[in-house]
């Protein structure tokens, strides 16, 4: 196994096994912060909680082909392993978990988790395998890594519940611990896909977290209609010719329906595209 600093890299399930299984044998407690890679200030606030709670953090750094709807998105997504090593080392993890694609989908791969109801919404819409290649690499990732706890980004809001649903259903004993979201100067919540914006499209960018505050200010003056709320993130949003809207809705944090009357605990969700570059963040009453 190559090392840097204190931190382990792994390649391998069996070796990842190990670890996990020596570390359980002297009750060390193990966090997972499951990521793609291109390591930002929101990641690495996943990986200063886990650091915090637990005796031992695995970072896994993985970017999972079978998520992928567009292959031209696969084949941009960045690669930068070297450096998110060194910035996962200098957080405290113990161990990057690096597999390659074809050690966790050898040839032949057929086995998938999937879920109906909440998955299908939203982006389950548009990409519609996605929550199924999520599902099937945070199950692998768990039953390889065995941790205690795992930790997800409220960024990614659909997908932080889609994995706790799972968890629940299949009577999982990991703890999934929420993180808030981390955010830019000007309120664009912090992606990897942030770096593939040219500057023009970056500043576009910014209106997504306009839209998010103008609707939850809206409903904070008293503003209770669902339709009202996601009129006034739409409207936002189509001031800006580059941004190309996705969806942008009002949903109940349970089951992602539209609720008669907007309510605390409520999510404001969206997604937009500018260029090619599919951008998500939401923001709750």
């Amino acid at each position: 196994m190559p090392e840097l600093k204190n931190t382990i890299i792994i390649n391998t399930t069996e070796e990842m096994r190990a670890f996990s299984s020596e570390a359980k044998a002297r009750n060390s407690s193990l966090g997972l912060v499951p990521t793609m890679g291109a390591l930002h200030a929101g990641h690495l606030s996943l990986i200063k909680r886990s650091v915090s709670e637990n005796d031992l953090t695995v970072v896994s750094i993985f970017v999972n082909p079978i998520q992928f709807d567009d292959k031209a998105d696969l084949a941009a997504y960045p690669s930068t392993l070297s450096s998110d090593s060194d910035l996962a080392s200098l957080e405290g993890a113990a161990v990057i978990f690096a597999p390659a694609a074809d050690h966790m989908y050898p040839e032949g791969f057929s086995t998938f988790v999937d879920m109906t109801g909440i998955s299908e919404k939203l982006c389950g819409l548009s990409r519609k395998s996605h929550f199924r290649g999520v599902l099937t690499v945070v199950n692998k990732l768990f039953n390889i890594c065995d941790p205690d706890r795992a930790y997800f980004g409220e960024k990614d809001m659909q997908q932080l519940l889609v994995v706790e649903k799972m968890v629940s259903e299949l009577c999982m004993d990991i703890e999934i611990v929420r993180c808030p979201t981390v955010r830019e100067e000007d309120g664009l919540a912090m992606s990897s896909r942030n770096k593939r914006l040219s500057n023009e499209e970056r500043k576009a960018a910014g209106f997504l977290y306009r839209a998010l505050t103008a609707a939850k200010a809206l409903f904070g003056d008293g503003e209770k209609s669902p339709a009202k709320l996601t009129l006034a993130m739409q409207n936002i949003l189509n001031k800006e010719p580059l941004i190309r809207i996705d969806y942008a809705e009002l949903v109940g944090s349970a089951d992602f329906e539209t609720p008669e009357t907007a309510k605390a605990g409520d999510l404001l969700m969206l997604a937009v595209y500018i260029g090619d570059v599919r951008l998500i963040d939401n923001m709750r009453l």
